[in-house]
């Protein structure tokens, strides 16, 4: 019987960021406003360095009109691998992109990028006719239009790629709040401001019983 929750793991997992580049964010993305998905993306980001999940960040027409990678991207992972793409669209038409994935050893990808039909789906589908668990994080990427989003989500359902935000990512990889309660929450709070309230709220309380 297929398993129809395939769960994430730490142990088993690498998340692929494409083209997350200036010039391609500002200039293509619509379905998110633009400092909110920097936010996801860095959400994302700052996910699997809590998890210390291994990162490929791979480009397009860097020196070109598309930009250079999120600033945020690089700060973070400064030694992970950089696969500047020369022409190919799709990443996994990518001879290094693939190599790079191959030698991290993991069989689940944790895949974002701009944009969500093209830069996400293409890697994503072949990934899945490849043998690999792929999980796309839809808020962490985008595209042109809602509708355009919907119909690469649609495809890549349908594909058996497994649609996810960077909140459940996170929450699927944490697995019990036992685990580094403080830590897992102090991720939450920097990302998402509403939960800033939440945990000050739990700290507050557990100060005054601990006096």
């Amino acid at each position: 019987m297929t398993d129809l929750y395939p769960r994430i793991s730490k142990e088993d997992a690498v998340v692929l960021l494409v083209d997350h580049q200036t010039g391609l964010i500002s200039g293509l993305v619509r379905d998110y406003g633009v400092d909110e998905f920097k936010n996801n993306v860095l959400a994302l980001a700052n996910t699997a360095k809590f998890f210390d999940l291994p990162v490929i960040l791979s480009t397009s027409f860097e020196n070109g009109p598309n930009g250079p990678l999120m600033q945020g991207l690089v700060e973070l992972f400064p030694n992970a691998p950089m696969i500047s793409r020369p022409g190919q669209i799709n990443a996994w038409d990518n001879e290094d992109f693939v190599k790079a994935i191959e030698a991290t050893g993991k069989k689940q990808l944790i895949i974002a990028g701009v944009v969500t039909d093209v830069c996400v789906a293409f890697p994503a589908l072949s990934a899945v006719n490849a043998g690999y668990e792929v999980f796309a994080v839809t808020d962490a990427s985008g595209t042109f239009s809602q509708q355009v989003a919907n119909a690469a989500m649609l495809r890549m359902a349908h594909a058996g790629v497994q649609l996810m935000s960077w909140f459940s990512v996170a929450s699927e990889l944490q697995r019990d709040w036992r685990n580094d309660n403080e830590g897992f929450g102090a991720l939450l709070a920097g990302q998402l401001s509403g939960y800033q309230n939440v945990i000050g709220t739990y700290m507050g309380a557990k100060n005054d019983v601990n006096k």
